[in-house]
């Protein structure tokens, strides 16, 4: 998917590995995001929820995205997450992303300060935006009430996109209400709307929506592109209820760390068994109730270190080669 037009896509909130030291694996990170690109991802959020965004420090997120850029990686499939308690932070990493050349950056509201209102949060956003001063900016909200606690409503919305129609570009609806994603694709059918969960995607889909961006994108990528290339077909329902099944595997855990411990499995890497404090890893038993779960008898997941391979208790597949709690 090209941001600014309507087809839909799926990006990945990528998870980050780190090294013994909890410092960020650049190395490994850069390898999964390529991966996820190879596999069908339209493009990486990445510095979500699923990548434990909030638990990095600015230079390490400035020094990932530059990792990526650096790479090879096209700026225009980057996403950044963007959005900090303080306002300097989120200047900051928002201009570092613009200067890069990334297609938008996904921006939290600041968080920390529970109960206010949508004038403050206006002003937030534009505070963001008259600072970085920069024509190409575009800015994704991310509006994850479930975490933050603090909403992005729909009055809010309007109001931005009134205020800033060229840089305002979409949303990421991480309520879990169906409801209110349809809601602002009906009422704001300029946006580029994201469900935060495939779940939801065909139905955001077929409302005209931006398809989604998911924590789960990160081990079922494949198969969530093959439902957006087929979404018209005779069987895009059971393409759905095979999305839905995955899904619920790994929301039986702590979302984060059973993306990890899958790609722990699937990699052998030990920087997918780390996750920053005050997160833990899926304890033993938990991981490998979840490999099971999937259709592993044992182990590794396949060449591609991102297999979810065909599993009875999942549905049927077509196509058993994957790519790439409350997190989204």
């Amino acid at each position: 998917m090209a941001i600014g037009t309507k087809s839909p896509g799926v990006w990945v909130p990528v998870a980050t590995p780190f090294g013994l030291d909890l410092e960020p694996d650049a190395e490994a990170f850069v390898a999964h995001c390529k991966d996820l690109l190879r596999a069908g991802a339209d493009g990486l959020a990445v510095f979500g929820t699923t990548s434990e965004a909030n638990s990095l420090g600015l230079a390490e997120r400035k020094g990932l995205l530059e990792a990526l850029v650096d790479s090879g990686v096209d700026p225009k499939r980057l996403m950044p997450g963007t959005g900090c308690c303080a306002l300097t932070d989120t200047v900051d990493l928002t201009g570092h992303a613009v200067r890069l050349g990334c297609t938008g950056v996904l921006m939290l509201p600041p968080f920390y300060y529970k109960g206010v209102g949508d004038e403050g949060l206006f002003t937030a956003f534009a505070e963001v935006i008259e600072r970085v001063a920069d024509d190409r900016l575009r800015i994704f909200l991310y509006h994850i009430p479930p975490v933050a606690q603090v909403p992005i409503s729909l009055d809010l919305l309007q109001g931005l996109t009134i205020a800033y129609p060229s840089i305002i570009a979409g949303l990421k609806d991480s309520s879990g209400d169906w409801r209110n994603t349809e809601t602002v694709i009906e009422t704001l059918p300029q946006l580029a709307v994201f469900s935060g969960s495939e779940r939801t995607v065909l139905a955001n889909i077929r409302a005209g929506g931006a398809g989604c961006i998911s924590a789960t994108a990160n081990v079922n990528v494949r198969n969530i592109r093959r439902l957006i290339d087929r979404w018209q077909s005779a069987e895009a329902e059971s393409m759905q209820e095979d999305l839905n099944a995955v899904r619920s595997a790994f929301e039986r855990y702590p979302m984060i760390a059973a993306i990890k411990a899958f790609l722990l499995e699937a990699t052998g890497n030990g920087a997918w068994s780390r996750l920053r404090p005050p997160l833990t890893e899926l304890p033993v038993g938990d991981r490998r109730d979840l490999m099971r779960s999937l259709g592993f008898a044992s182990g590794r997941s396949g060449d591609d270190g991102i297999t979810v391979p065909e599993a009875p208790a999942l549905g049927s597949r077509t196509d058993n080669r994957q790519g790439p709690g409350h997190a989204c």
